[in-house]
Order: C-alpha cells, then structure tokens, then sequence
C-alpha cells in the first residue's frame, strides 16, 4: 500500500516533481530554436552586375551562382576571363580555387581582388574588385563557376558561365529610371505627410465637436437630475409632514417632535421681542410728550 500510495504521489498533478519539470519543458522549445537558427544559413539571390564603370575609381564586378538544393555539400571554384573592346579571344584573368586567388593576366596585376564568399569552399558569391579603373577595362568579363555537388555516393560536376560587358565612362550618369524612381518616392512622401496632417485636423475636430455635444448632453442631463431631486424631496416632505405619527418610524417622529418645537419657540422669542419693542417704542413717546 505504501508503494502504490508513494508511485501515485509522483505522479499527481500536484507533486513537486511535475511542479519542477514544468519550467523546463517550457524551456525545451526555446533551446532547440536556438540550435536550429544556429544552423541556418543566408538565402542565396543571384543579382546582376553593374555594367557601367567611372574612370579612376573602383568597381565591383558582381557573379552570383546560387546552389538549386543548399543541404547538398558542395565545392567550387571560380575563373575569371577578360576581352578587350578591341580584342576577339578571351584571355586568362584571375582564379580562385580552394581560398587561394591569383592574378594572371598581366594588366590587372595590383588592381584586383577577391570579393566573393570568404572562409569556404562552398563558393556562391565569386565577385572581384576592380581598383583605379582605365578605358583599357572597356571589354567583356566572363565569370565562370566550376562546381562539384557532393552526394553519398557520387560526385556531380556542373559548370556556369557569366559573361558581363562593362563600359568606361569619365563620371558616373544617372538613368532615367533611377531619377523617376527618386523622384516618385519624395512625391509619395511628401503626399503621405500631407495626407496625414489632413487627417490629425480631421480627427481633431471630429473629436471636439463629439466632446461640446457630450458636454451638452451632460448638462441637460444634470438639469434633469436635479429637477426630479427637487420635485422628489419636496412630495416627500409633504408626504413625510402629513403622514400619520403610526406610519413614521420612532426616529423620524421624534426628529419632527424636535423641529416643531423648535420652530414654535422660535415664534415664540419673534413675538415676545416685538412685543417689547412696541412697548418701548410707546414708552419713548409718553417720555417725549411729557
């Protein structure tokens, strides 16, 4: 009996033991979201490059090439190629394979570097960085992507190709897009501030004119209460007065006792005081004739 009593007090709704194991079932969800967003990883989105560079400055030549399945492991390398506006074949430009870059094409020597995916062979982002930027960069790049997907029980090769064609200009030049799209966005602004300075007046005088006819009612209303206070005091005086001594309770009664005879004593003292003030009045005037 002491074991089936001792196994039911542990399992009771009750017990300090279900009591303490509440806070931590609570806290199981939070620590294995905690280790899932641990192992998350940053979406990919292949954007293009810009294709319009300024003389003497830098520019990033972008090449995204985004896995189709990201829980597959994979390793990759990139390979850049250069043609001239005046040449007809590409030429060997830069290369980065397993972390490691390398300039090949003579003309770039100290003016480029790796911008791409950094501390991986896993490489998505392959872009490089053009320093103090000539004409002579007015050409075509091409980025190539060499990627091996990494499956139990083969390896898959894939290859992407990325041709991007950039022209030198002396300084930067805004398309018409872009300057309609600023503009567009400082109307809608300034249109959104108008519109909800319109609305505040709006509701400012909505919310007065609602407030001066609560006001209003309030006051009728404690018009009316007052009124009805009167009239509901002044019937029960009356009734209260001409009501039989039977029907008043003993306090009542005694309270009218006092206030008659207070006001009969009071009429009393205002009769005996007139009274001699007529007969000092006549007094004074005897005096005076005699």
């Amino acid at each position: 009996m002491k074991t089936r009593f001792c196994r039911r007090a542990a399992t009771s709704p009750m017990s300090p033991a279900r009591m303490s194991a509440g806070p931590e079932l609570l806290l199981l969800p939070l620590v294995l979201l905690v280790l899932q967003a641990s192992q998350c990883h940053g979406a990919c989105v292949e954007v293009d490059s810009d294709t319009e560079a300024v003389a003497n400055e830098g520019f990033k030549l972008g090449c995204i090439s985004c896995k189709m399945r990201g829980e597959v492991q994979a390793s990759a390398s990139v390979n850049w190629y250069f043609k001239a506006s005046d040449e007809t074949e590409f030429s060997h430009l830069y290369s980065y394979v397993n972390q490691v870059a390398e300039i090949i094409d003579p003309r770039f020597y100290r003016r480029l570097g790796w911008n791409g995916s950094k501390l991986t062979s896993d490489l998505q982002d392959g872009s490089i960085f053009i320093l103090n930027v000539t004409y002579n960069d007015t050409g075509t790049f091409r980025c190539v992507f060499n990627r091996t997907l990494k499956y139990s029980n083969y390896e898959y090769p894939t290859n992407t190709n990325k041709n991007i064609t950039i022209t030198v200009v002396p300084q930067f030049t805004r398309g018409l897009a872009s300057i309609l799209s600023e503009v567009m966005m400082y109307v809608t602004i300034i249109g959104l501030q108008f519109w909800l300075l319109v609305e505040m007046i709006y509701c400012y005088r909505k919310i007065s004119v609602a407030g001066e006819e609560a006001l209003r009612e309030s006051a009728a209303e404690i018009a009316l209460v007052k009124k009805e206070f009167k009239t509901t005091s002044s019937r029960n005086l009356t009734a209260i007065l001409f009501a039989p001594p039977s029907l008043l309770s003993p306090s009542l009664t005694t309270a009218l006792h006092a206030l008659s005879t207070r006001r009969e004593n009071g009429t009393t003292e205002r009769r005996q005081s007139s009274t001699e003030r007529f007969f000092k009045v006549t007094s004074n005037q005897k005096n005076e004739k005699d």
